[in-house]
């Protein structure tokens, strides 16, 4: 395929600037919507109050109104009698008689003081005797009562212009009787996925194609932020469909946002076409990773932006050069992202001359600092962005960020949700289930997979409240055990069968297979149980393939599965659902470390609980095709 080079790649904050320069980003024009209909609107207008609030000097309780004068030195000891007035004061009536001195007159929580009155005293210092009450406390001006105005004063301004309408604001403009208010237009965003291998949720599904999960993201972090999101489809590579596609969106829309197609080679037709458009291409290629296909453009002064395809480098370069423009055309500040400090759990290697955006998932250290654990799933990964509490810019000129190293963590969230339940270590579709019976008793759970020999790491510096391990020793034969130290106890969890896998037409056995120089392998991790049990079966043979080192059972399975490998080693329970071809090679044992100062804690009492107990969660592992842990 023949690959044009980008002709200009650029820092970030330049890139940025040369892209503001042509645009004229400000506050859409305002329009009038019904109150019911302003929560999560911005305000276009200063709103001042018509009305007082309390529209009249109103009872806090139940009991009496009366002149405070007419209490003063009243004791339980040597109480005061008032003489009742002939009136009671509901709520919603306009008192027709002036309290006297001497008297007192009945008022319901709410009512409007009559004229003469400057207290209430309370229904529980008082008896009524006859057409009198007795009063044992006094009272003081004002006691009890709300005067008219103290709350909002007619002319007051109760919400200023530019707030974002919270439950909140709404209740104060509810409370001075406005029924429409003024408010900022919603920003238009029209989305476009373009590329012949997109198919949208629902259609069918075939080797080669990928499900837009773009399209989903972009509407949603539209409307997250304010604005009115227009998905228009997905288009394939045609240029005479994209150019009238992106001709009505530039039509209807106050932003166009395309994802795909940015990378110059042949069949990404997206930059081409926002090439045409006046001023067109302002920058194309920003030093970013990921992200660094970026096009920066503009019809007239509507923005427009060619995102890269891939879920993670489309969502980064979305909310570093997108998210502020379409905050400030919904009339909102640019606004900040909450920050946390936190130290890096594991060393990172960076690529000089871009920066570049880490993922990472934070949890909480024995000393009360944070460690982030890098994601590391990549630029094509959907799940990683969900699933991670924050990123990490890493400088340009930096290479390498070792261990422990303080880093500012953007976080996701304006807050850091701290979970109940840490598992870091290998992941298993059996934890999957576990960790969905941890939730359903209430607590928040966060599962980071970095394999085995990582979590226990995690385990032994105290990060985690479990790490899920399968690590065989060479030496005994015996799995888990002989890896922990006195800080770290053993669950036992359960045990998984060990296979090696091949497509349903392969016959030959383990031996047959590993003697053949013409087939591929696909290898696990370095740090994986997986990744021991393969080594221990290889010896010093070297198959093809064996530098291919996925990070999942389900990366084996689809590997052997779509024929870029001939053979690899998984567990049972992924490899018969995909349709392979399964010979057993050993059981292992799935078990959880857990820092021994950990042991008691509510997590972790549950999970040993749903472990012990023979009922659901255990009949679903057994349902899965995991075995019992004490007959291996």
């Amino acid at each position: 395929m023949k690959q044009q080079q980008f002709l200009e790649v650029l820092e970030r904050d330049e890139a940025e600037r040369r892209w503001r320069e042509i645009l004229d980003i400000a506050a859409l024009p305002a329009e009038t919507v019904a109150l019911e209909d302003a929560l999560g609107r911005v305000l276009a207008e200063d709103v001042r109050a018509d009305v007082d609030v309390p529209g009249f000097d109103r009872s806090n309780m139940d009991g009496f109104a009366v002149r405070a004068e007419d209490t003063y030195g009243a004791t339980e000891i040597e109480p005061v009698s008032l003489r009742l007035g002939s009136e009671t004061i509901p709520t919603g009536v306009v008192p027709s008689q002036e309290v006297l001195p001497g008297t007192a007159t009945p008022i319901a929580t709410g009512g409007m003081l009559p004229r003469g009155a400057d207290s209430v005293l309370p229904v529980e210092f008082t008896d009524v005797q006859g057409n009198a009450i007795v009063a044992r406390r006094e009272r003081v001006p004002g006691a009890a009562v709300s005067f008219a105005g103290t709350d909002i004063g007619r002319g007051e301004t109760v919400v200023f212009r530019g707030a974002q309408l919270t439950s909140r604001e709404t209740g104060v403009l509810a409370a001075i009787g406005r029924k429409v208010v003024l408010v900022v237009r919603r920003p238009r965003v029209a989305i476009l996925s373009t590329g012949d291998e997109i198919v949208q949720p629902g259609e069918t599904m075939r080797p080669g194609l990928v499900f837009d999960s773009n399209g989903r993201i972009l509407a949603d972090a539209v409307r997250e932020l304010g604005g009115e999101p227009l998905f228009l489809g997905a288009f394939r590579d045609d240029e005479a469909g994209l150019r009238e596609a992106l001709g009505r969106a530039l039509g209807d829309a106050d932003l166009v946002l395309l994802s795909g197609g940015t990378s110059k080679g042949e069949g990404d037709l997206n930059a081409g076409v926002v090439a045409e458009l006046e001023p067109g291409i302002v920058v194309h290629g920003v030093a970013l990773k990921p992200g660094k296909p970026i096009c920066l453009a503009a019809s007239g002064r509507i923005p427009v932006v060619v995102l890269p395809g891939f879920p993670t480098s489309a969502v980064f370069t979305f909310h570093e050069f997108v998210a502020p423009v379409i905050r400030e055309l919904a009339g909102l500040p640019a606004g900040f992202r909450e920050h946390q400090f936190a130290r890096l759990a594991t060393k990172t290697l960076s690529e000089r001359g871009r920066l570049e955006y880490l993922l990472v998932g934070l949890v909480r250290r024995p000393d009360g600092r944070l460690a982030a654990y890098p994601m590391g799933k990549g630029s094509g990964s959907v799940t990683a962005f969900s699933r991670a509490d924050g990123f990490v810019r890493i400088p340009r000129n930096t290479e390498i960020v070792d261990a422990d190293t303080e880093v500012e963590v953007t976080l996701l969230s304006r807050e850091l949700l701290v979970a109940d339940f840490v598992a870091i270590g290998s992941h298993c579709v059996g934890l999957d289930l576990i960790a969905s019976a941890l939730a359903r008793k209430g607590f928040r759970v966060k599962l980071l997979a970095v394999g085995s020999q990582g979590g226990l790491a995690a385990a032994l510096r105290g990060e985690c409240d479990a790490a899920p391990i399968h690590l065989l020793d060479p030496v005994s034969g015996v799995y888990n055990e002989p890896f922990l130290d006195t800080s770290l106890r053993l669950l036992p969890g359960y045990a998984r069968q060990q296979g090696v896998v091949t497509r349903a037409e392969e016959t030959r056995d383990i031996e047959a297979l590993l003697a053949d120089p013409d087939l591929r392998m696909v290898n696990r991790n370095r740090g994986s149980g997986t990744r021991i049990l393969i080594d221990q079966l290889l010896g010093e043979r070297r198959p093809p393939g064996y530098p291919y080192e996925p990070r999942s059972h389900f990366a084996v399975a689809a590997a052997v599965s779509q024929g870029r490998a001939d053979w690899g080693v998984t567990i049972e329970t992924i490899a018969l659902p995909a349709g392979l071809r399964f010979q057993p090679l050993q059981a292992e044992y799935y078990d959880f470390a857990i820092p021994a100062d950990r042991w008691d804690r509510p997590a972790i009492r549950a999970l040993r609980e749903l472990l012990a107990d023979r009922g659901s969660v255990r009949a679903e592992l057994t349902k899965l095709g995991f075995g019992s842990r004490e007959k291996g």
